[in-house]
């Protein structure tokens, strides 16, 4: 049955009276309706603080929700943990029993139910009134621990090491940090602190300690080396042991007088043949490492300009011969 002509014109007026009072309001109460009207239709609770947390070169959108928990974006947490921060195709805005990056069948046994409970995607909003994903801050470090536990038993897979690696970091930085507030508030300095103190330190903390994991050899230095070799080149295949001795030959052995025979020391290898570190994370950051990427540097044009690794031999033993004098660097102790 169709509306009574009374009740369409009730509806006319109060749509004129709408319309109306739309043009009486100003342009920022327009704008805190359409927060309201736009949060309502998204659900979730509303982040009453925002703000970003700096971690090396890591940028962390965070939030404290009106409910006062703490979250950081999908996409921030998931380059913490060194996993590409674009979710999943699919995944990503699905709100989920357990976080994509623990529903792995070899991190399973290292994930209680409390934690797979714990995973699930927290959906919040902005201040603008828009919808966002998050994790509940304080699952960062419990992540962690199942990659770095899963390493311990040796479950991980070749493609988590690098996420294992940046875990790690974190998770020393998070301590490094939190006893500073544990004294910081049972002293009463929390007051007088400046308002990103800890983020500053945990900054500068992660970025140290990150400089030890970078890439320091340029891909170009093995790709130039395997060409004058005669060898395929493959960055993603590990490669050949005597590479490594190749390496002591064309740089360390080169770099200053003794510096190949002290990195054996600090660095030796273990039972089973390994080494714990690579040679350059034992480099000073004031001489070492800068001279060593300079001297890659040279090394690698050498290469470049060369037909074959006779010609390659002898003009690097002509322009960079190897050291016999006696050490040079005695910073090594103590340096990285």
């Amino acid at each position: 049955m169709g509306k009574s002509k009374n009740t369409q014109q009730a509806l006319q007026f109060a749509a004129k009276g709408g319309k109306a009072r739309a043009k009486q309001l100003t342009p920022q109460e327009r704008s805190e309706i359409a927060k309201k009207a736009s949060g309502a239709r998204w659900g979730g609770a509303k982040a009453t603080h925002t703000g970003d947390l700096t971690i090396g070169k890591l940028v962390i959108p965070c939030a404290v929700l009106e409910d006062g928990t703490r979250v950081l974006t999908q996409q921030g947490f998931l380059e913490a943990i060194g996993r590409s921060g674009k979710p999943a195709q699919g995944r990503g805005s699905q709100v989920e029993k357990i976080a994509p990056f623990l529903d792995l069948d070899n991190l399973k046994p290292f994930v209680d139910l409390e934690l797979a409970d714990s995973t699930k995607p927290v959906v919040f909003r902005v201040p603008s009134g828009s919808r966002a994903y998050g994790y509940r801050a304080e699952l960062l470090p419990r992540v962690c621990e199942v990659y770095l536990k899963a390493r311990d038993a040796g479950a991980l897979l070749k493609s988590q090491e690098k996420m294992a690696r940046a875990c790690e970091i974190l998770m020393r930085a998070l301590a490094h940090v939190g006893i500073v507030a544990l004294v910081d508030e049972a002293t009463g300095f929390q007051d007088h602190r400046d308002r990103d103190a800890l983020a500053k330190i945990l900054e500068a903390f992660v970025a140290k300690e990150l400089r030890a994991w970078v890439s320091t050899f340029p891909p170009e230095f093995y790709k130039e080396m395997f060409r004058l070799r005669g060898l395929e080149w493959n960055q993603r295949v590990r490669r050949p042991q005597y590479i490594g001795h190749l390496t002591n030959d064309l740089v360390y052995a080169r770099l200053a007088p003794g510096v190949l025979d002290s990195l054996r020391d600090k660095n030796p290898k273990t039972e089973g043949g390994y080494r714990k570190h690579k040679h350059h994370q034992w480099l000073t950051d004031h001489i070492g490492h800068p001279k060593l990427l300079q001297h890659l540097g040279s090394v690698t044009t050498l290469m470049k300009i060369s037909e074959n690794w006779e010609a390659f031999k002898e003009l690097l033993d002509k322009h960079i011969p190897m050291h016999t004098d006696m050490p040079l660097f005695k910073g090594l102790e103590g340096e990285d």
